[in-house]
């Protein structure tokens, strides 16, 4: 065989072993994930009408090797009596999404991230007054070793309450 063909051969050969690994490394990981929901009181009104917001929050997990990778999904059904797009709702509304060390007792954080766009996504209406809609975060990374989950808490500040932010815990993604 000349050199030639030695160096093609040796080329498509390192690129079937190149192709036979990029699409595993390059695979992404299987998210695992937990739901529940809250029924909130706006408590910054007390007037006649209905003033509850139905609030979803799925937490997901997964694992690559030794990153954990998280994420969250936020729903909601708010009221329909206020005036379309009210930045008078919240004084503040963020969701905290957390990377865990399973543990015994309490759950050790790695890594955690305040997502403050919420309080401007819940604060928007439809045309018609009507503040249902949703958000899902940005991914969150970290090395973690075995044992690894996810957790999501909600801070809703309502206008005018004078409470300052109330704390809605939500369920943690399964074990990664």
């Amino acid at each position: 065989m000349n050199i030639k063909y030695r160096v093609a051969a040796a080329a498509l050969a390192a690129a079937a072993v190149a192709a036979a690994v990029v699409p595993a490394a390059m695979a992404a990981p299987a998210y695992k994930c937990a739901s529940s929901t809250k029924d909130i009181d706006d408590s910054g009104y007390d007037g006649p009408w209905p003033d509850n917001w139905k609030v979803t929050v799925k937490t997901c997990a997964a694992r690559s090797g030794n990153t954990v990778y998280a994420y969250a999904e936020v729903k909601w059904d708010g009221t329909r009596f206020r005036e379309e797009d009210d930045p008078t709702i919240f004084d503040g509304a963020k969701l905290r999404l957390q990377i865990k060390l399973s543990s015994e007792g309490t759950d050790s954080v790695v890594i955690e991230g305040d997502f403050t766009e919420l309080e401007r996504r819940m604060g928007n209406s439809t045309s018609g007054g009507n503040y249902d809609g949703h958000y899902r975060t940005p991914t969150l990374s970290h090395r973690a070793g075995p044992g690894a989950l996810a957790d999501s808490v909600l801070f809703l500040d309502w206008h005018g309450d004078g409470r300052g932010y109330g704390r809605h815990d939500y369920t943690g993604s399964p074990t990664v």
